[in-house]
């Protein structure tokens, strides 16, 4: 009895730069944090419902598509924009701008040492 052959055992699998690796789990925990954001905005009724849900969700979708597309050059700087969106969240939550600011701060660390560490691999 012969096995099946595997699909996936002749495409080699696409080697990921540790830059690419650390932003998309930066961009991933954003994502999960623009949950419990949205869900504030609408507790605090700091937006109307509608307003608070669709915002957060399409900023929600932002983040975890960006993350899927930081093996660009211009998907690192989606992400740079993003950063941006997610400090201006704090005109409307004004406590955003420090969780923001440690966010923002988890985002550039991880692109310095990143780069840093690909380069020491060869990959930058």
């Amino acid at each position: 009895m012969t096995k099946p052959a595997d699909p996936s055992a002749g495409r080699p699998r696409r080697v990921r730069s540790t830059t690419e690796t650390l932003l998309s789990i930066v961009l991933i925990l954003e994502a999960m944090l623009m949950f419990f954001v949205t869900l504030t905005a609408f507790g605090l009724k700091a937006l109307p419902p509608v307003t608070a849900f669709v915002g957060g969700g399409v900023l929600i979708l932002a983040l975890v598509v960006a993350a899927g597309l930081l093996r660009f050059s211009w998907g690192v700087w989606l992400g740079w924009a993003l950063q941006v969106v997610l400090v201006a969240t704090g005109f409307l939550l004004p406590v955003m701008f420090f969780i923001a600011a440690g966010f923002v701060a988890l985002w550039v660390y991880c692109f310095v040492k990143g780069r840093q560490i690909d380069r020491a691999r060869g990959l930058a």
